[in-house]
């Protein structure tokens, strides 16, 4: 019989819906924060729910983002019929403009039976004076980050676990191969299990027990341009830039990939960068404001491929991190799969592609794109 609670590190998306898993099944639950629910990563993210050319990526990301995008329908609706908080799950589709990747994008769209077509933008978009052709995938959606993430801490609450804030975990404690607490802020929490979902600050919690994940941060900036209420309706991806239309008529520029160590401070070069690509997508954008800009710290992995796994030498102590640029779509078969491992229980996705000892001969780091 368990005695004390599991114990989540990181107040993210991942930690978060990795410990709505845990509540949800019946297990105490308590979550800890070196800062301030979801200000980091999650909060910053754009919230498209796939990844941005998903045929790109090896297989186990995209069971991950298909496990979750299938789940997000049913999410936010429960967690604004709880918390009265609406994540605004909105199915605006994305159009990817350039054919250039044709032949893999449809290959993976066979193989995965996810919708996308060859469409002219005009088409998917009459409304603007915008031109280009490209790969239509009418099934993506998109959420807003920070809704998601007051709607999770809300519901949280409702379902008793223990949330603390400013509450840094510097260490881990164990009897031999077994874990049996956390240090947070200079003080000894026992737990029956420990899971990090700590993002880009993984490696320095854990390397000290043997576990240097190839996790680093990778700074990503992003702007607002204010416009009217229904002004755009699909999502727009050029290259490496994107656009997301809100509901409130807010649209989202996004986003730079720099490695800039765990430097978050905005720059004016990126402000620029990003204009001037929001601009070359859709000309009408200039007669708007940019009302904010912002910066967050994706935790990159080799390949994309989270780290979702128990320690190799330690019983108890699992880890959920390394999401790089997909925390978003891949949180929610992120979670379940963690909590398969906490609770001991078969689950729907092979952990095996995602173990932390799982060979990375030949893997390549993420891209680094200014």
């Amino acid at each position: 019989m368990r005695t004390h609670p599991v114990v989540v590190v990181g107040g993210g998306v991942i930690g978060l819906l990795t410990a709505r898993e845990l509540a949800l099944a019946g297990r105490e639950v308590r979550l800890f924060d070196q800062r301030h629910l979801g200000r980091e990563a999650s909060w910053a993210a754009g919230g498209i729910l796939s990844p941005l050319h998903p045929w790109r990526y090896p297989d186990p990301v995209t069971h991950l983002a298909k496990a979750s995008m299938e789940a997000y329908p049913a999410l936010c609706e429960s967690l604004a019929r709880a918390t009265g908080i609406d994540p605004e799950w909105t199915p605006s589709g994305l159009m990817r403009l350039g054919e250039d990747e044709r032949t893999e994008a449809q290959h993976w769209a066979e193989r995965f039976a996810v919708p996308l077509e060859s469409r002219h933008l005009a088409d998917v978009c009459p409304d603007r004076a915008i031109e280009g052709a490209g790969l239509w995938m009418p099934a993506v959606a998109h959420v807003r980050s920070p809704r998601l993430l007051r709607a999770l801490a809300a519901e949280l609450r409702q379902l008793q676990v223990a949330i603390h804030e400013e509450a840094e975990v510097t260490g881990i404690t164990r009897t031999h191969a077994r874990l049996t607490g956390v240090v947070v802020n200079g003080e000894t929490v026992a737990a029956s299990q420990v899971v990090v979902c700590a993002g880009a600050w993984t490696r320095a919690l854990l390397e000290r027990y043997g576990l240097a994940l190839p996790v680093r941060p990778m700074r990503g900036q992003m702007i607002v341009i204010q416009t009217p209420v229904g002004f755009l309706k699909p999502m727009i991806l050029k290259a490496t830039r994107y656009l997301v239309p809100r509901r409130d008529g807010a649209v989202l520029v996004g986003s730079t990939m720099e490695s800039a160590g765990f430097v978050k401070e905005t720059t004016e070069a990126a402000r620029e960068d990003l204009i001037a690509a929001a601009y070359g997508i859709c000309p009408e954008l200039a007669a708007y404001p940019v009302t904010h800009q912002w910066a967050g710290l994706r935790p990159s992995s080799p390949q994309g491929v989270p780290f979702i796994g128990e320690h190799p030498e330690i019983r108890g102590l699992i880890v959920n991190t390394g999401h790089f640029r997909n925390g978003i779509v891949l949180a929610p078969a992120s979670a379940r799969l963690a909590a398969d491992l906490v609770l001991e229980r078969d689950g729907t996705l092979d952990p095996a592609p995602y173990g932390l000892d799982r060979p990375l001969e030949g893997a390549q780091d993420a891209p680094v794109l200014k």
